[in-house]
């Protein structure tokens, strides 16, 4: 019998939704114009971007000029801490996590090649911050914190909300990277209580190449990025209209589906948990809840994950080993490593990624097919005890 292949690795990417492209295709007769010229045609463009922009607005809970369009989240996250960071006054501190996309721990360390002062917080072994230990390394001179909103390895979100109310307190700036979050969590800045936020597109079934920066109106920020002062000046280049259109109809779609899908993709992911947890001795779950509805990272013990990723590719299963923004390589994760998780078990893990397309018979499948590639790949089956968090 023939499979149709399983796509589990959501949190690399999701396919477009047809309503996006549709979205797309309508936004194409008046969108494929410079939305800066002054013509007909560039007034048309114009008012294609600014409904989509509106409509960005309106679902995060922003005001029209608080939305900057990147070419992606990445760009978004880069242009969150060196815009704030290098706009402040010297001497300026940052406090960023341990666990953060590579977009923020790099763009951190090109700070501190810069001359301004760094704080890397530790997580604990689920992988969070904790309250207390943030409060303690804001100092005086702390400009910006970031914290992302949910991690795309492990799922554990971080309690932001709290974060941000500290950073408030201590007049510090409060950025958080919310692209792993963009189709499952709750997005109003204003209930977040946040300065910057960062999204996506790709990642809630939207287009590649589009990114959402959310800044707060009143903070200062310097552009990254230099030339015709598109987007409040804040980011040179002509937009990319009919991908911003896609987004935003992206966007709406996963606002207004979030409590429903989100319900449904969680339970799929617990079942297959449990069900790989019963038939695959020695496997240890990373993260712990709260954590994404859709993520799973599992290490197994006795085996390389890249064995493991070839092996369910060969069969059907799209899976990833962690992130999937690390050129293509496979090295150790270095959340885990953050989390304290021993080499052995961080060389053995999977991200199952799950989404809205996911279905029952997938998750079947692949607890049909997962225990025997296991056995084969370990040969006699790897000893030690299993752990997790219940």
């Amino acid at each position: 019998m023939n499979f149709e292949r399983i796509y589990l690795d959501n949190a690399a990417t999701t396919p477009l939704r047809s309503e996006v492209v549709d979205a797309m295709r309508e936004a194409l007769a008046e969108g494929g114009f410079n939305p800066s010229s002054l013509h007909a045609e560039g007034r048309r463009a114009k008012g294609v971007l600014d409904k989509a922009r509106d409509r960005v607005a309106s679902l995060l809970g922003a005001a029209r000029g608080e939305i900057t369009f990147t070419g992606s989240g990445t760009e978004a996250d880069n242009q969150a801490l060196l815009g704030v960071v290098r706009a402040a006054p010297r001497p300026a501190h940052v406090v960023t996590t341990a666990i953060e996309h590579h977009a923020v721990i790099e763009a951190s360390d090109r700070l501190r090649e810069e001359g301004f002062e760094i704080t890397i917080l530790p997580v604990g072994r689920e992988g969070r911050v904790e309250p207390d230990e943030f409060a303690r390394s804001l100092r005086p001179h702390t400009v910006l914190a970031s914290v992302m909103y949910a991690n795309n390895e492990i799922g554990t979100l971080q309690p932001i909300t709290e974060l941000a109310r500290i950073a408030r307190e201590r007049g510090v700036l409060f950025h958080t990277d919310a692209v792993a979050a963009g189709s499952w969590l709750p997005l109003d800045v204003q209930n977040l209580g946040i300065d910057l936020l960062s999204l996506s597109a790709h990642k809630f079934q939207g287009p590649k190449g589009v990114g959402v920066l959310f800044v707060r109106r009143g903070v200062a920020i310097d552009p990254i990025l230099h030339g015709g002062g598109q987007e409040f000046g804040r980011r040179s280049g002509t937009e990319n209209v009919l991908g911003i259109a896609g987004a935003a109809r992206a966007l709406e779609l996963a606002v207004f589906e979030r409590a429903e899908a989100s319900a449904r993709v969680a339970e799929l992911r617990d079942r297959l948990e449990a069900g790989i947890r019963s038939s695959v001795p020695a496997v240890q779950v990373n993260g712990a809840a709260p954590r994404l509805p859709n993520i799973l990272n599992l290490s197994f013990a006795g085996l390389e994950s890249e064995a493991l990723l070839i092996a369910l590719d060969l069969a059907g299963v799209a899976v990833s080993a962690g992130s999937a923004c690390t050129s293509g390589t496979l090295e150790p994760s270095h959340v885990l490593a953050a989390m304290g998780v021993e080499p052995p078990w961080n060389a053995g893990a999977i991200r199952f990624s799950l989404g809205t397309r996911t279905s029952g018979a997938d998750i079947d499948r692949v607890l049909t097919l997962l225990p025997s590639l296991v056995t084969g790949l370990r040969g006699p089956v790897a000893t030690g005890q299993a752990r997790g968090n219940d």
